[in-house]
């Protein structure tokens, strides 16, 4: 019996990080990840937003305590410490730099959101990088290594897997975001396996999925062009050097 409880721990852990990576597919049902904006004028549910997070955070919780060796195998810990600080800051400098050009590229300036957005933003940020790394990084990756899969191959798996789960590939959606979400699997795959773990992939990530909230106002669905509030303000402004005179109301008949 002692020699099947490994596999059978395992097995389990495997079965939770299925769970993670359906829970990750289900984003935009919580208004989670790259979901978390207004839909129709009205700011996401709150409480779908923290249903989200707290499963995810208890599944991740269960891989932890039922998997045998959840660093060695499944690299779900920081790994080489001083190679984790360099390559997690190098990460976050380049992230930025690809959410700053995004935002020139698309708005010509840096959008910033609102103040009394961050704290959610920060937040989501956060949760959803680490559901991220543990469900794909972390168990996906160290699964496909466990089963002799040539290591560029199986980055290159997850970091697909990783994109079609996030569904930004669906019709209508942003491509800039389903371009980045495919480099930040194939970044963070391979930091994971050049440092041992996910820390260094984490840090990046969460960073780098801030700076493209700071820099464009969006979690990551950004409105076609000529959608956005101050495109429609600046259409149904007079040109520059004209002046209205008098009231725009049409006076009533007497």
């Amino acid at each position: 019996m002692e020699d099947w409880l490994p596999t059978l721990q395992r097995l389990i852990a495997a079965g939770l990080a299925l769970l993670l990576v359906m829970l990750r597919l289900e984003a935009e049902r919580f208004s989670a990840a790259e979901y978390d904006e207004a839909t129709n004028g009205h700011p996401p549910s709150f409480r779908r937003r923290m249903a989200w997070y707290a499963l995810g955070f208890a599944l991740i919780g269960g891989i932890f305590f039922v998997h045998p060796a959840p660093r060695g195998e499944l690299f779900l810990g920081a790994g080489d410490r001083g190679l984790t600080i360099i390559y997690g800051l190098l990460y976050a400098v380049i992230g930025t730099g690809a959410a700053l050009g995004v935002a020139y590229y698309r708005y010509g300036r840096i959008r910033f959101p609102d103040v009394w957005s961050y704290p959610g933003a920060l937040l989501n940020s956060i949760a959803t990088a680490l559901v991220d790394e543990v469900a794909f990084r972390g168990a996906i990756f160290g699964i496909l290594l466990m089963t002799n899969v040539n290591p560029s191959a199986a980055n290159a798996i997850q970091a697909i897997l990783y994109a079609l789960t996030t569904r930004l590939g669906a019709p209508g959606r942003n491509r800039y975001m389903l371009a980045m979400v495919l480099l930040i699997g194939l970044a963070g795959g391979w930091v994971t396996a050049v440092t041992g773990g996910i820390a260094a992939a984490f840090l990046g990530h969460a960073v780098t999925r801030f700076a493209v909230f700071l820099c464009t106002g969006h979690a990551g669905q950004f409105l076609p062009r000529g959608r956005e509030e101050e495109e429609i303000d600046k259409r149904h402004r007079p040109p520059d050097g004209w002046r209205v005179i008098g009231s725009r109301e049409v006076p009533r008949d007497r």
